[in-house]
This record gives structure tokens, C-alpha cells and sequence, in this order.
């Protein structure tokens, strides 16, 4: 009994991830549910299972009185000291019980109460393992489709993948292997919840972390990151080293590194965009790929009027918008495209109200005035 055990202990904590000594404890507490089960809640009971042999000992604690009127709280002066000849009458010691009387019930009840609390124990390793891993990258292995999720797994644990935090293009099948963004870690009544995403902005910066060296060592920075997830991508970076072009190492040799980013994320279009103090500077780079003529700003109310050839016009505002918007999103600016026509018209328009406003002016004038 002692041997197997043991043997049961240490192949649950091996195969559940959980302590020996969690393990021990949780038994130890379904022992005694156990034993209060079958001997009442009266008696101040204790159970210690020894990790090396398997041998478990219960004692209660009870009162020394010269005449025994209740045997399961009180002993004689007599039985006290032959465990412990130093006790005398109205001190407490610790008796040993047998626990070859456990009921079919109270064996029972034990075995509910450990897998009961294993299974909590097992939730709480999860937990522990996870909680401070919200904000990275992790790789899992889909095992279903249900309810508009995906549920994934990650080694011992089960994490949530909702289909709306997929890509658009995206069809994930069971048995394959998926990069997903851990959002959230968080306890609730029926255990752990791992949520996760692929259309997180900062799952894009992770995956530039994973791949960009000068990243992942600090040497560069990603300022902000904007993102339509499957469509397109904006970031702002900028470098602590002078010597080292933030846009250049994000990139690679032929574009080696960012492509291997863009694979990961179906052919998304990404944007890196070196960070600047300069709005102007700024305001025109994060509208790429169009490229800009000039750019108006108001600095106090944070709006910009952007000019742009006719034939970029299109590219600088995007489908549905997307460009403009990313870029006000990115640069935290207001922003107002208008093309090269446009402007010229406007400003015609503006010296043409200002010619007919001095003339207007001029023929105000009395004789004497003019005189």
C-alpha cells in the first residue's frame, strides 16, 4: 500500500505538472475529509503522509482526564503516558489512530475530494505557469473548432483562439501548428482562461521581436504600431545607436526579415516608418507609400493639410480610407488630403476673394479720401 503509493504520488506529479508536495497535501486534506466523514467532526485529527515510504499516520489530539467518559476526545492518565510519560491530567496529547476501520464510504469520499482537489491544483500550476506570459508569442497545436473558437493546446494546458481574432483569410485545421498572441490570463470559477489572438496589434511586435536581432536586444525601438489585421500593418521605429538605420535592420538583406513576418501574417502589408520629432517629417511618412508634396500643420490643435499629386491621391487615402487612417492612428494627428489641383484651385480662389476684397475696398474711398 505505501510502495503503490508512492509510486501513484510521484506518476501524478510527473504527468500533471503538480509538486509532490501539492500532491501529498491535497491527499492528506481528502484523508481527513475522510476521516471526519466516519469518526465525526469533534475529534482535532491530523494525517501526515511520509513522502519517502508511503506510511500514513493519524493522531488526534485529546484531553488527559482521570476517568474517560468520551472516548473519541479524552484518554486516561494511564494511556497518555505511555505515549508520552512527561503528560499529566488536563494536558492534550496526540493518539494515534488506526485507519483500518475506513468505511467503503470514507474511502470513497477520499478518492472525490483528491480528484477534486487535484484537479484544482492541476488549474492553479496552469495558471502560474501562464500568468506572466500575457503579452507573448506562443506556439500551439489546434485541437478543435467549436462555439466560434479555436481551441488550442499548449503543452498540459488549453487555450482560447477566438475565430474573430484570426486572420480574415484564415481557415485553421485540427492538428496544425499556429503562432497565436497571448492577450489575457485571467482565473474564473470553472479554471484558467488563456486567450489568444493573431490580429493583436503587439502580436506583429512580437513576431519583429522574434525575428529582428537589433529588437530583441534593445538597440531599436518600436515606437507605435497601428493595424488592420490581414490588410495592413504601420509601425514607427527609431534607434538608440546612430549607427545602426531602424528601418534597415527591420528589413534585412533583400527583405529576408520582414517577409518571413509577412508570411506569418498571409501576405499582410507592413509599413515601417522611422520615428522622428519632425510632424512634418513624420505626417509624410506615415502616409507610405504615398508619397507627399508638402504639408500644412496647425501644431496646437494637431490637424494637417497634406498635398498630394493627383495620380497618389488615391494611394495616400486607401481603400475605404485604410491608409489615412492608419496614419492618423500611428501619429495621433489629424489628418486632411487634398490633391495638387485641389490646392490650386483653393489657393486661385483664396488670391481671387482677396483681389475682389481690396478692390471692394478701394472703391469705399470718398474723393477726399483718395486726395
Amino acid at each position: 500500500m505505501s510502495k503503490e503509493l508512492v509510486h501513484i504520488i510521484e506518476q501524478m506529479s510527473k504527468e500533471r505538472g503538480i509538486p509532490k508536495e501539492s500532491i501529498i497535501g491535497t491527499l492528506e486534506s481528502a484523508l481527513l475529509s475522510a476521516v471526519r466523514k466516519n469518526h465525526g467532526l469533534k475529534p482535532d485529527i491530523n494525517i501526515k503522509i511520509d513522502p519517502k515510504s508511503g506510511d500514513i499516520a493519524i493522531t488526534a489530539l485529546k484531553k488527559i482526564v482521570e476517568k474517560v467518559t468520551n472516548p473519541s476526545e479524552e484518554i486516561s492518565l494511564k494511556e497518555a503516558q505511555a505515549i508520552d510519560p512527561s503528560k499529566a491530567v488536563d494536558d492534550m496529547v496526540e493518539t494515534p489512530m488506526s485507519i483500518d476501520n475506513f468505511g467503503r464510504i470514507a474511502a470513497q469520499t477520499a478518492k472525490q475530494v483528491l480528484f477534486q482537489r487535484v484537479r484544482e491544483a492541476e488549474k492553479e500550476a496552469i495558471f502560474e505557469e501562464f500568468k506572466d506570459k500575457a503579452g507573448q508569442i506562443v506556439s500551439g497545436v489546434v485541437m478543435r473548432k467549436e462555439k466560434g473558437n479555436y481551441y488550442i493546446a499548449l503543452g498540459r494546458a488549453e487555450a482560447v483562439l477566438p475565430i474573430k481574432s484570426t486572420l480574415p483569410t484564415e481557415n485553421l485545421k485540427r492538428g496544425e501548428t499556429v503562432r497565436s498572441y497571448i492577450e489575457e490570463v485571467k482565473e474564473t470559477q470553472k479554471g484558467p482562461i488563456i486567450l489568444l489572438s493573431r490580429t493583436h496589434p503587439n502580436f506583429v511586435g512580437e513576431l519583429f521581436k522574434m525575428e529582428i536581432p537589433e529588437i530583441y536586444e534593445g538597440l531599436v525601438v518600436i515606437k507605435n504600431i497601428v493595424r488592420e489585421a490581414g490588410d495592413r500593418t504601420k509601425l514607427t521605429v527609431f534607434s538608440k545607436n546612430s549607427m545602426v538605420d531602424p528601418v534597415g535592420a527591420c528589413v534585412g538583406m533583400k527583405g529576408t526579415r520582414v517577409q518571413s513576418i509577412v508570411r506569418e501574417l498571409k501576405g499582410e502589408r507592413i509599413d515601417i516608418i522611422p520615428w522622428t520629432e519632425d510632424p512634418r517629417v513624420l505626417l509624410a511618412k506615415a502616409l507610405s507609400p504615398a508619397a507627399v508634396e508638402s504639408i500644412g500643420i496647425n501644431e496646437e490643435e494637431k490637424t494637417a493639410m497634406v498635398v498630394v499629386n493627383d495620380q497618389q491621391l488615391s494611394l495616400a487615402i486607401g481603400k475605404k480610407g485604410q491608409n489615412v487612417r492608419l496614419a492618423m492612428k500611428l501619429t495621433g494627428w489629424d489628418i486632411d488630403i487634398i490633391s495638387e489641383s485641389e490646392y490650386s484651385k483653393m489657393r486661385k480662389g483664396e488670391a481671387e476673394a482677396q483681389f475682389e476684397d481690396a478692390k471692394g475696398k478701394q472703391e469705399d474711398k470718398s474723393p477726399e479720401e483718395e486726395k
